[in-house]
């Protein structure tokens, strides 16, 4: 097995950790911060496997399907944690997770038809903020006014998933409707 899978497996691996740390209150607030700390590595880990997986080649099939899949399931759990703690709405959540199985059925029907469907700069953006949406709900700062800059965070990262929806679709509706990008 080989760095990139590892690194991948890893994230897999420390999503419980995170939970638990995110619904216990064994430290106080300490909690938080450690769920965080276990979040940011987990997320650090998707950054370097397919860095390293691409420069190395080192690219399989395991990692393509498992690196997206931890992906969605590090963000799905720590959105569904946050309904569940009352710290997000659920129809926020209903959205990203809706646009990531769309997203999905989309690259599998091109995968079907032998197209590759990349990131686009408009998901790493949504990716990034979500990420840091989930970083400062999860941290829930006692600083003045850090209500409005979160739900500043949670609706920049809801426009985004939104709009990086209408991009893939828009740059690839013809893989859905003729199955080829052409």
């Amino acid at each position: 097995m080989n760095l990139p899978n590892k690194l991948t497996i890893l994230r897999t691996i420390l999503i419980p950790f995170f939970l638990i740390f995110i619904y216990t209150d064994f430290w106080g607030k300490g909690n938080a911060y450690i769920a965080v700390a276990i979040f940011i590595i987990a997320s650090l880990t998707d950054l370097l496997d397919g860095k390293i997986a691409r420069k190395y080649n080192l690219v399989t099939n395991f990692g393509k399907f498992m690196d997206p899949l931890a992906d969605k399931l590090l963000v799905c759990s720590a959105l569904i944690a946050l309904v569940d703690l009352g710290k997000l709405a659920g129809w926020i959540v209903i959205v990203i997770i809706a646009r990531e199985f769309i997203i999905s059925g989309f690259r599998l029907v091109a995968s079907d038809n032998g197209v590759v469907i990349a990131a686009s700069y408009w998901g790493k953006f949504k990716t990034t903020f979500q990420m840091i949406m989930i970083i400062l709900l999860v941290l829930d700062l006692p600083f003045k006014y850090m209500n409005i800059i979160n739900m500043a965070v949670v609706y920049i990262a809801l426009a985004l998933t939104v709009i990086s929806l209408i991009d893939y679709i828009a740059k690839n509706y013809k893989v859905f409707i003729e199955g080829s990008s052409k």
